[in-house]
């Protein structure tokens, strides 16, 4: 039942966020709302929890960390300006487009954030002692975040420079992975699995099978190499010596 609780609670959230489009014409923010969505689930969760474990509060401060990096670090990147891929959904669903995106954007994005945040309830809502699985997801949470963090930051200040408007970031983490950020994000997910496992519950593998596939085959790699080749003539030569995801040595060396 706590898990239905935050089902509630997060479409309450992508109900205001659905409001605010009216206001803004725009439709990224939900971008910032998606990390928010999940670290609802926690927190509902341990408000109906009656005595909270150390696993419970160990992932209560990782998927605080997490989510409060992603949401302002996105906020920030998009802010004034709208990501194609609304501009995209919003040509191909007109005309309403007003009253559609409350189900096609807001309504899905939080159900889907919800079954995803699956492993955050089984962690927080149980009571059994720390197991290997729970310092096994620590140290998988901490990896992915470093790479994730750094990435995006090793990107954001490669674009922020004039010269580089259509050249390729092929250095720091970027030089072992196409999609570095992306690995990372699919680790933390992984990580949280493993807080979930370690109480025994079988369905928390689901949350990073999805989340991996998403970043693999939907809104991560697949999307931003669609158009990314016609951009940067230079990222052919990118794609044949780098990983696109897992890390890996360069293949010219």
């Amino acid at each position: 039942m706590i898990y239905f609780y935050a089902l509630i609670a997060i479409l309450m959230f992508a109900l205001s966020g659905w409001l605010l489009s009216f206001a803004t014409r725009h439709y990224s923010h939900v971008d910032s709302m998606w990390s928010l969505f999940m670290a609802i689930t926690a927190f509902i969760t341990a408000i109906f929890t009656y005595d909270l474990s150390v696993r419970a509060c160990l992932v209560l401060a990782a998927v605080t960390l997490w989510s409060l990096r992603l949401s302002i670090f996105l906020t920030w990147r998009n802010w004034g300006k709208e990501d194609h891929r609304y501009e995209t959904i919003r040509k191909n669903n007109e005309p309403h487009f007003w009253f559609k995106s409350v189900y096609i954007i807001f309504a899905f994005q939080a159900v889907l954030a919800w079954i995803i945040s699956y492993p955050l309830y089984a962690a927080i809502h149980d009571q059994a002692p720390l197991l290997w699985l729970d310092y096994a997801g620590v140290a998988l949470f901490l990896i992915g975040f470093y790479w994730e963090v750094v990435a995006d930051i090793q990107l954001m200040r490669f674009r922020n420079q004039a010269e580089n408007e259509n050249a390729v970031l092929n250095t720091g983490l970027w030089r072992y992975s196409r999609h570095p950020n992306y690995f990372g994000e699919s680790l933390i997910w992984w990580g949280f699995a493993l807080f979930g496992a370690a109480t025994g519950n079988p369905w928390v593998w689901l949350s990073p099978i999805i989340m991996t596939l998403l970043l693999l085959k939907v809104s991560g790699v697949s999307l931003m190499e669609k158009t990314i080749h016609s951009r940067r003539p230079g990222y052919a030569a990118y794609v044949k010596n780098t990983n696109a995801f897992i890390p890996g040595i360069p293949k010219s060396e």
